[in-house]
């Protein structure tokens, strides 16, 4: 049994029951349909400013991999769609003019499905990334590929405490990394299965702070952190207390992204103005 330390959740809007659609009260009958594919910090901030705008019908997307949902105002769904064909269908049967896709940074799939889709259709879609983190004076990063140059990167090290912030999903790499290592692995839900032998779980949903991420490296004694460039304020502090306390951080590069993209909530707003004919949505 691997000892398991859960930490309150910071979201006050926190909810366990999956609802396929809610009310679009206020949103004119014939107003056009946008797709905002969810689950990041962007997505929220969009759904907010789309689902007040009478002109305009938000639809948002989860794909149902994490229970502990916050939903946003407007119209829920959550579920996959059955690859790019079943999108493309869903998108013509829903009337969608448009496609947000505001998913984490490190979606494996759904981006790709979201470009043949739009190219079946017609329909225009928009990628939303933040920006990624980049290296600052003082830090101690080495930047790998993906979770398996991760794993070796840690042997390599001769790493003894190791953060592993890459989520529940994908731990099994470490387990073929030759490592002593003893893990401590922070995750919204529980790892199942979990594959390593060493390790001690802390669940807890961010954003987190300074203090927040020094008292839990120092506690733990870490002296390796893994992570995924993922970008923004709300996980940023981790690199900071890293590079306070002299840990060595692993990082992991983005995969590289398909079709047209904009960095800012902002930028997404003004390109539904642009694209639907839309008055300012800002």
């Amino acid at each position: 049994m691997f000892p398991v330390l859960l930490l309150s959740h910071r979201s006050s809007d926190v909810s366990t029951t999956y609802a396929r659609t809610m009310t679009e009260e206020g949103q004119a009958r014939d107003a056009p349909r946008i797709l905002l594919l969810a689950g990041s910090t962007e997505a929220s901030a969009l759904a907010r400013h789309l689902s007040a705008h009478p002109e305009v019908s938000v639809i948002s997307s989860f794909a149902g991999r994490v229970k502990a949902l916050s939903f946003p105002p407007g119209v829920v769904r959550v579920g996959g769609f059955g690859g790019p064909e079943g999108l493309a269908q869903w998108m013509t049967d829903e009337h969608i003019a448009a496609v947000i896709d505001a998913t984490h940074p490190f979606t494996a799939h759904m981006p790709h499905h979201v470009l043949l889709a739009s190219q079946a259709t017609g329909v225009p879609h928009l990628r939303v990334l933040r920006p990624e983190w980049t290296a600052e004076p003082g830090d101690r990063w080495t930047v790998v590929t993906d979770l398996d140059a991760a794993a070796r990167h840690v042997h390599a090290l001769g790493s003894r405490r190791v953060f592993l912030t890459t989520g529940r999903q994908e731990l099994t790499p470490f387990t073929r990394s030759e490592t002593e290592a003893w893990f401590l692995v922070r995750c919204i839900e529980m790892p199942d299965p979990m594959p390593l032998a060493h390790a001690q779980i802390v669940l807890s949903r961010g954003p987190f702070g300074l203090d927040d991420e020094l008292a839990i490296m120092k506690t733990h004694r870490i002296d390796t952190l893994v992570t995924k460039n993922s970008g923004g304020s709300a996980a940023a502090a981790k690199l900071a207390a890293a590079r306070q306390l002299g840990v060595d951080v692993v990082m992991i590069a983005r995969p590289p992204t398909e079709g047209p993209s904009v960095g800012t909530t902002e930028e997404a707003l003004a390109w539904c103005h642009e694209f639907l004919g839309l008055p300012s949505v800002l």
